[in-house]
């Protein structure tokens, strides 16, 4: 989905009654929703970090940087089939509900918006102010808005979304159990999720070794840390797929 930057209508009334937030806080609207408000990301001080909250890699973000890397995390799959992939993997369509968490410039959020139809709504939630303005010019439509918020603390109420995705980010969060554990408290009970992570396909005993610490701040995570975190939340129906150094996984929440 493409727009001309700021014509597009965001459905801001109806995010912002999605929102929980403490008593007396209130979102300002930039175009998105800003629950943390101003001044940096509240995350830990990373190469990537640094890097997802730079207006240059936003607004490059979508082509040369994402279309550079991914083919060698995945082993050849393009943007276009890896987006196509989560669209499978959610089942979008109809009057669905979709979160998308760091949802960065929007990419994935404008492409399942244009697949629902009257009453569903995609809401891309994201950190970085630099990515969500990118997505406010050229992934918004009626279907779709914006929040800047934590993926560690997701201001939305129990069982809020029908289908929640993230691709391409839980190896960079600090606290990636958290943020799991959070995607499924807002996903309905039968909701779908899906996952796109990294995955370091070392022995057990080397990935032990090597405790899961982080290069440039890219974690790698062993073949069973993420279907054994979402088996622990209560998920069901867990598949994963390998690809390079990706895994997908997709859920049901029972």
């Amino acid at each position: 989905m493409t727009n001309t930057p700021g014509t597009a209508p965001m459905p801001a009334a109806r995010i912002e009654a999605m929102l929980v937030l403490p008593d007396g806080a209130a979102p300002t609207d930039r175009g998105y929703l800003d629950t943390l408000g101003p001044g940096p990301a509240p995350q830990r001080r990373t190469v990537a970090s640094v890097a997802m909250n730079s207006g240059f890699v936003s607004r490059i973000y979508e082509g040369p940087w994402r279309q550079g890397a991914l083919p060698l995390l995945a082993a050849g799959m393009t943007m276009r089939s890896e987006i196509d992939k989560a669209v499978r993997d959610l089942r979008v369509g109809g009057s669905q509900t979709v979160l998308d968490v760091a949802c960065g410039p929007g990419n994935f959020s404008g492409r399942f918006a244009d697949l629902l139809g009257a009453g569903g709504l995609v809401v891309g939630i994201d950190m970085s102010a630099a990515m969500l303005e990118q997505a406010v010019d050229h992934n918004a439509g009626p279907r779709v808005g914006y929040v800047r918020g934590d993926a560690a603390r997701l201001p939305f109420a129990d069982a809020e979304f029908d289908a929640v995705c993230c691709y391409a980010a839980l190896y960079l969060v600090d606290e990636p159990e958290r943020v799991l554990a959070e995607m499924v408290r807002v996903l309905a009970p039968g909701g779908r999720l899906c996952v796109m992570t990294s995955c370091a396909r070392l022995p057990g005993a080397v990935h032990r070794a090597w405790g899961g610490r982080r290069v440039g701040g890219v974690r790698l995570f062993g073949r069973d840390e993420i279907t054994g975190l979402l088996r622990d939340a209560g998920c069901t129906r867990i598949t994963q797929q390998m690809r390079g150094f990706a895994q997908f996984v997709q859920a049901d929440r029972g």
